[in-house]
């Protein structure tokens, strides 16, 4: 289809971008085709009239677990027997295939049009990105897969192979290659979710030598590594064996930014996970003590470990770390939100973030994450401005994702969610 968006207010997504007016965008199959004044549209173009809304780029969440969708359990089940079940036959393979399918579905409705996998089920991950590429209705995908942990490890046995020895550790990274994924995510610290202990989230789990030699193996297949690190030694021995991207995160000394800076890494920030754990009350969020006080450490280390990069002029990206508890599909404008609140940006500078700086710490900044001609056509509509009230990206009126367009995108939120985070806007 050949569109040309006219009567909007575009927003291209740059990190100085202003409301710019009077401007027609052409896209023409999947890309944008040019950005012209708003004279006379060309021959062979269906107008889409926006009658004064805001076109942007959409917008791409750098931490999604498609499995699960975030509602809020009382009762903690058990991820590992979860996943044997799910896993145990073909028709049960199906079934969650279809489920991760409807919530990467449910990212697109929401405004996202790419999303980065950040651990699932076998190769569940790049079957649904196989979908998204042979025309399905579902944004980008890069894909994962199964990520690398270590016995007692974050996610170890469910969503992440448990490897015992370097040996074990380089079998584990040719088996996920072997599905195709965009990036290798590895579990270096403890996590909330698996933590026993007061402070366990951090503790160091993987040792240096396995980072290692994951990181040299993926790398000699073209493939960046993520890491899950929640502690300042995490984050030191991600960076020192070749990570590329740390997620979550944790508070850094110069040793750690200096290590930042020489191997060109980044952080991604997931505060939208970590919220509920501290700032809930128990009474709501139904964790205990100890979880709660894990759940604090993390959501303060990760603010500390942004606001450190920015400073430094590392770049941050964000992520929702979808399927935690409280963390939806459908959510990821209020990351924006918490990145401006809590970690001092500008709303300009969220959107920017949310946009072209995660299409570049996920590799695809020359194909995705501005309007440009030439980039592709990834875009989305809102009633109002994001720049003034970050919150005008809560309801989105179109959606565009690779040229094809959604009108009027509707997803069904759970109102459980929606009244305890509308606390913390």
């Amino acid at each position: 289809m050949k569109y040309a968006w006219i009567n909007g207010i575009i927003l291209d997504g740059t990190k100085d971008m202003e409301p710019v007016r009077g401007k027609i965008v052409l896209t023409e199959g999947s890309w944008i085709k040019d950005i012209i004044a708003d004279e006379q549209v060309p021959q062979g173009y269906e107008i889409i009239d926006l009658k004064g809304q805001y076109l942007m780029p959409g917008l791409i969440n750098l931490h999604v677990h498609l499995p699960a969708g975030g509602k809020p359990k009382k009762k903690e089940s058990d991820p590992i027997k979860l996943v044997k079940w799910v896993s145990s036959n073909a028709l049960f393979r199906y079934a969650a295939k279809r489920l991760c399918a409807a919530n990467a579905r449910k990212q697109l409705m929401s405004g996202v049009t790419t999303i980065r996998t950040m651990g699932g089920i076998l190769d569940f991950d790049s079957a649904v990105r196989e979908m998204s590429e042979h025309g399905k209705e579902l944004p980008r995908i890069l894909a994962s897969n199964m990520a690398v942990s270590v016995p007692g490890g974050h996610m170890a046995g469910s969503l992440a192979y448990e490897a015992k020895s370097v040996e074990e550790v380089i079998a584990d990274v040719r088996a996920i290659i072997k599905t195709h994924p965009n990036v290798v995510k590895l579990m270096i610290t403890g996590g909330v979710l698996d933590a026993k202990e007061k402070g366990e989230p951090g503790a160091l789990k993987m040792p240096g030598e396995f980072v290692k030699a994951a990181c040299e193996e993926a790398h000699r297949h073209g493939l960046p590594v993520a890491a899950h690190v929640e502690s300042p030694q995490g984050v030191k021995a991600a960076l020192e064996n070749g990570v590329d991207t740390i997620e979550h995160g944790a508070e850094i000394d110069e040793a750690c930014i200096e290590l930042f800076l020489s191997n060109k890494a980044a952080h991604v920030a997931t505060l939208s996970p970590a919220l509920p754990f501290a700032l809930f009350d128990r009474s709501i969020s139904h964790v205990s003590q100890t979880a709660q006080y894990n759940g604090k450490i993390v959501f303060e280390g990760i603010i500390a470990c942004a606001k450190a990069c920015l400073k430094a002029g590392i770049p941050v990206g964000l992520g929702t770390d979808t399927g935690c508890p409280y963390v939806t599909h459908y959510d990821m404008w209020r990351e924006l939100h918490y990145f401006h609140k809590y970690c001092d940006v500008s709303n300009r500078f969220a959107l920017h973030s949310a946009t072209q700086v995660n299409a570049r710490i996920a590799g695809i900044g020359d194909l995705t994450g501005v309007i440009m001609a030439g980039k592709a056509a990834d875009l989305i509509v809102t009633k109002e401005n994001p720049l003034e009230d970050l919150s005008a990206l809560r309801s989105i009126s179109m959606v565009c994702t690779r040229g094809k367009l959604i009108k009027a995108p509707k997803v069904k939120k759970i109102k459980q969610v929606e009244e305890q985070l509308d606390r913390y806007l």
